[in-house]
Parts: structure tokens; sequence; C-alpha cells
């Protein structure tokens, strides 16, 4: 009933400092993948930026003219 030893493998994964590629397919041709991606994602892109855009355009105007304000 005495304990056994029992080897274990551990499995590390490292990068080499000296590896130049760590992730080439990300970078290569961007300008197509990302036309690639708002023209096939339009409504939904249009959809998401719309509002936003409209809510930052709001606050600003709402700021300047609270900066206005005592000169009227």
């Amino acid at each position: 009933m005495g304990k056994l030893p029992v080897k274990m493998k551990a499995v590390v994964y490292a990068l080499s400092p000296f590896q130049q590629k760590v992730m080439p397919g990300l970078w290569k041709d961007l300008p197509n993948k990302i036309h690639h991606k708002v023209s096939e994602n339009w409504i939904s892109a249009t959809l998401l930026l719309g509002p936003l855009v409209g809510v930052y355009t709001y606050v600003n105007a709402y700021q300047e003219r609270e900066k206005m304000e005592h000169r009227y």
C-alpha cells in the first residue's frame, strides 16, 4: 500500500525569440480582407456605427451649446 512513483510528461509551448513569422497569415493581403468584410457586412456595420456616430455628434453639439449658453 505504498506510493509508487509515476513519471509524468509535460508539454510546454513557447515561441522562440528568433521566430520572425508569428502570425504571417494575419497581415497578408490586409486591405483586401477589410474590404471584403465591410462589403459583405455593410448593413450590420451601418446599424452599429450609425447610432454611435449620432450619439457622438449629439453630445458634442450639446456640450458646445452648454459652453456658449452664458453668452446669450
